[in-house]
């Protein structure tokens, strides 16, 4: 005998479909019979099973966690990040930006009214360009403004773009009460932006430490503060070479602060990334391999070559010390990238992501 198939509740396409029309379908035996040949409905099929071992499960999953990883591991066991060249860009300009309104609110505590507006348009200026990348990245415009749609505390992205957003009005606001001959609103202004620069300088750094990715998530104590350092000196860097393009003479006080600034802040990034690096041991091969391997060499080379200069700086004029800026913001371009390229190759350690989640599923 054939069955019948059709639905009892009208034909697709017609103006009765989906209205159940008291029929049954024919030959459907009634109260689920034909629904006994499953696990769900009944024992006497092939297809279920006892009751299991409940607690040899648990042991099983124990095992899996915490025993020894197979010869070898099948992957690819998470998939790769997909960001392209416009985001460690994009790090690189708003940490810039962040730097300079931490400069902006030293320069107004330290009543250096001209100093502040300069580094208020410096980090407006880094801030543009910020964006129109993220934007490129996201592929859409309308996936910005998505993001926007939400708020959620506990998400670095979500509060990324919301933090990119607010440094980007007050900037400009405090930008437009400079221009206005508005002092004290400018100061508040910078000082509010200066708070919100502090996130947008770290958040990037926290947003990598947050994922899967093994040499992203082992450096989640230092990728924060790493960031932050780099942020800290290459927005010292830009504003300093603003302001010397503004006229600022050799020997004034703001221009020999930044000077140091921008030194002490790349040296502690320095630092910070040579631990890591040796305390990430195998998982460091994504810093240490490849195109980010060679990025990353490069930007601790040249952190030392601007020490050199600056060491060298009266010896070497203004100029050594200018060629020294200059290296600090190339040095931390490259830390940007370095740092993203490096995930990519990490994420494609099959052996490395199980090790590493294992271990972290074993501690909690």
């Amino acid at each position: 005998m054939s069955r019948e198939f059709r639905p009892a509740i009208g034909s697709p396409a017609s103006p009765e479909f989906g209205e159940r029309s008291g029929e049954k379908v024919e030959l459907h035996i009634g109260l689920w019979k034909d629904g006994r040949w499953s696990y769900l409905y009944g024992d006497d099929t092939a297809y279920r099973a006892e009751m299991p071992d409940i607690e040899a499960i648990r042991e099983a999953a124990r095992e899996a966690r915490t025993g020894e990883l197979p010869d070898v591991v099948q992957g690819p066991v998470i998939n790769a990040p997909v960001w392209t060249w416009e985001i460690p860009l994009y790090f690189w300009f708003g940490g810039i930006a962040a730097g300079s309104s931490f400069v902006a609110l030293a320069c107004d505590v330290a009543g250096d009214d001209t100093s502040a507006r300069v580094a208020r348009k410096v980090a407006l200026a880094a801030l543009m360009p910020s964006p129109p990348l993220l934007i490129m990245d996201l592929g859409r415009p309308e996936r910005f403004y998505n993001m926007l749609r939400i708020f959620k505390p506990r998400s670095p992205m979500s509060m990324g773009a919301w933090a990119l957003s607010a440094f980007g009005g007050l900037a400009a606001a405090a930008v437009g009460a400079d221009l206005l001959g508005r002092e004290r609103e400018a100061k508040l202004l910078g000082g509010a932006n200066a708070i919100v620069g502090g996130y947008l300088g770290s958040y990037t750094g926290v947003l990598l430490a947050s994922t899967a990715v093994p040499v992203w998530g082992r450096s989640r104590l230092f990728l924060g503060p790493i960031f932050v350092s780099t942020a800290t000196a290459t927005g010292a860097a830009a504003t300093r070479l603003a302001l010397v393009a503004t006229g600022l003479p050799v020997g004034h006080p703001t221009r020999n602060a930044l000077g140091t600034v921008e030194t002490a802040a790349m040296s502690a990034e320095l630092l910070l990334s040579i631990v890591n690096e040796r305390r990430l041991g195998p998982l460091a091969s994504g810093l240490e391999t490849g195109r980010p391997g060679t990025l990353f060499k490069a930007a601790k080379w040249a952190v030392r070559g601007g020490l050199a200069l600056r060491l060298a700086r009266k010896r070497g004029g203004p100029g050594a010390h200018h060629l020294a800026s200059l290296l600090y913001l190339a040095a931390g371009l490259m830390f940007r990238y370095a740092w993203v390229g490096a995930g990519r190759l990490s994420a494609r350690d099959d052996r490395a992501v199980a090790e590493m989640h294992r271990a972290e599923t074993h501690g909690t």
